[in-house]
């Protein structure tokens, strides 16, 4: 109960300082369902099947983070052989997937992309970074849960006429291989059981 405790504190900390439900539970690494109920101070029922997932060992040191981007590497490697993928571009989904997309590209002398998700509406591209544009792009991001931040990202490629090929995740909480017709790879699948 004890860190159940502190996220429901952090939780009420980053809707203090203005973060939004989504903006929240993507912090959390939780649901949006998740972030209500710690929102709500754990008094209705909690949603089930979710977990907290915790980056701070791996991400305070770039090291470290680096040693995950080449897992990622072989990983996308494999499936560009695999499948004979042409990635060229690779996406980062703001926040947490900014950091290993650029690494990978940095990696695989990849262009890079940056996409913001929004929770209301398709999200959009960064105008400082790789445009999508005629590209074949590999999208990653550290979890996925529901798929609502790929699928906003899937969403969004086509729609500057990229072709999404590859979904790349560091956690998949999901049963599913795919997003949205996309393959899905990560490094670790979790269950609920």
């Amino acid at each position: 109960m004890k860190e159940i405790d502190a996220l429901i504190k952090k939780a009420l900390k980053y809707k203090d300082n203005g973060l939004t439900d989504h903006e929240i539970a993507e912090d959390l690494n939780v649901s949006k369902e998740t972030a209500i109920w710690l929102l709500n101070k754990g008094k209705e029922k909690k949603p089930e099947g979710d977990i907290k997932v915790g980056w701070r060992s791996i991400g305070v040191f770039p090291s470290r983070m680096s040693y995950i981007s080449d897992a990622l590497c072989d990983v996308l490697l494999e499936e560009m052989e695999n499948k004979d993928l042409d990635i060229n571009t690779i996406v980062g989904i703001a926040i947490n997937g900014i950091p290993f997309a650029t690494l990978v590209a940095e990696k695989l002398d990849l262009e890079l992309a940056v996409f913001r998700p929004h929770h209301e509406k398709q999200g959009w591209f960064s105008s400082n970074y790789a445009s999508v544009k005629d590209k074949q792009i590999a999208i990653i991001d550290d979890v996925v849960g529901t798929g609502d931040t790929f699928i906003s990202a899937i969403k969004a490629t086509k729609s500057q006429k990229g072709n999404p090929a590859l979904c790349i995740a560091i956690l998949n909480k999901r049963a599913q291989n795919d997003i949205q017709g996309v393959h899905l790879r990560s490094l670790i699948r979790s269950r609920v059981i």
